[in-house]
């Protein structure tokens, strides 16, 4: 029992010694159940350290795998040690012919990490090889850190996990250069994540979708979007059991839409 009783009077303790940095915004809940899914949302203003939050409990819950979001990982040491030259750097097709359409010719690294294309960063992963991986998630602390079965699929086969708490936390030191790489790779990366450049804002993300353990499809986008050169960090982890919804599509829909209702892609920041 006291285990159990633990964490929630941390998450008590943080909330109340907070009042002020902290937002409980409960009507953020519509979008999810307009679109028939389970989720959380989390904000963070740089500028402020204030956070807007649904779904405190599942924001803070470590059981998620990262899917293609670790390949913010994957390619930071990819080009650190080498094994990727530059963003440019083509992995050519195998020609097997796989489910999806785009992932069946040759990418460079700026390409397949937008796309992600699952095939190029299993092979960057079986080209940095599993010491040197497990180095770098030591390093960064990243998740539960532990590389189980095939090097090229440990993201995915939900082995590792990470919480949505800590995948914010990745992004905002990526924006700031605050990793432990060369600041140019950490450029890469971002530069890669830049999906709209409007005068009114920049959005950045970098999005994951597949299967958990239970069956339920699982959605994540993270990233920052910027107004008047500031940054305001963001990450989406939601999941449904409906196999018919397009849940790229509808991570995106949610992200705007509640981005839209607090006020942000106005350029008013």
């Amino acid at each position: 029992m006291l285990r159990f009783i633990l964490p929630w009077c941390f998450l008590l303790a943080l909330i109340s010694c907070s009042p002020n940095n902290i937002n409980i915004d409960n009507s953020l809940k519509k979008y999810f159940e307009e679109n028939k899914v389970q989720g959380c949302f989390a904000l963070m203003n740089n500028g402020t350290g204030q956070f807007t939050l649904y779904n405190l409990e599942r924001y803070r819950d470590s059981s998620f795998l990262p899917l293609e979001t670790f390949d913010i990982v994957n390619a930071l040491v990819g080009l650190q040690t080498g094994k990727i030259s530059n963003d440019s750097m083509i992995i050519k097709w195998d020609e097997m012919k796989r489910s999806v359409p785009e992932w069946n010719r040759d990418h460079s690294m700026y390409q397949a990490f937008r796309a992600g294309v699952v095939p190029y960063f299993q092979q960057v992963a079986r080209s940095i090889g599993k010491d040197t991986l497990q180095f770098w998630m030591d390093s960064l602390s990243y998740g539960t850190k532990k590389i189980k079965g095939r090097i090229d699929s440990f993201w995915l086969d939900n082995s590792l996990k990470i919480s949505p708490d800590e995948q914010l936390g990745l992004v905002k030191k990526l924006y700031f250069n605050q990793l432990p790489f060369y600041r140019i790779n950490h450029e890469m990366i971002k530069r890669a994540m830049l999906f709209e450049d409007k005068p009114e804002y920049r959005l950045s993300y970098k999005t994951g979708h597949g299967v958990k353990e239970n069956g339920a499809q699982l959605g994540w986008m993270l990233g920052y979007i910027e107004e008047n050169r500031h940054p305001y960090f963001f990450v989406l982890n939601l999941e449904t059991f409906d196999g018919t919804l397009d849940l790229p599509a509808v991570n995106m829909k949610i992200l705007k839409d509640i981005l839209n209702q607090l006020g942000y892609m106005k350029g008013a920041r």
